[in-house]
């Protein structure tokens, strides 16, 4: 009976840990979905004149994104190496094993929020910006990301 109790026990316990990776994996999906859709779907298509200048809007956005990279090194976590997202694209095992550039990316990203979010007041600015952002974020999805197959 101790026996049945036991692996009974161990089998809820796995469960338990399999379904906490899979909310931290759709947690970071969330995320980068955001990212994405503030970026290219707020603030890109200010700057290409796709949608009115906004500064509401902008501010916004702006803030979704540095509140996504204040949290984006807790959606790597360690426990999380080799597991593959759904959609197309998963992490990188580059990630734990360069967790000091990873982390510096990081840094460099939420810098670069920061002095946007200091500098955009007019469409010149933002234009002058969007691409700033772009390269902080191409510049991890290069080492960092992998694409699905």
């Amino acid at each position: 009976m101790k026996r049945v109790f036991v692996t009974v026990t161990a089998i809820l316990l796995g469960i338990g840990g399999v379904s906490a990776q899979q909310d931290i994996l759709s947690q970071r999906q969330t995320a980068m979905k955001e990212n994405g859709r503030n970026l290219g779907g707020v603030l890109g298509a200010m700057a290409k004149g796709e949608k009115p200048y906004d500064q509401a809007a902008i501010d916004a956005a702006l803030a979704k994104l540095a509140d996504n990279a204040k949290a984006m090194s807790g959606h790597f976590p360690d426990s999380t190496k080799g597991l593959k997202a759904e959609g197309k694209y998963s992490a990188s095992p580059k990630i734990w094993d360069s967790r000091a550039d990873f982390e510096s990316h990081i840094a460099s990203y939420s810098k670069a929020i920061s002095e946007v979010k200091a500098s955009v007041k007019d469409i010149d600015t933002l234009k002058a910006a969007v691409p700033v952002l772009g390269k902080q974020c191409s510049g991890c999805h290069e080492t960092y990301r992998l694409q699905n197959s």
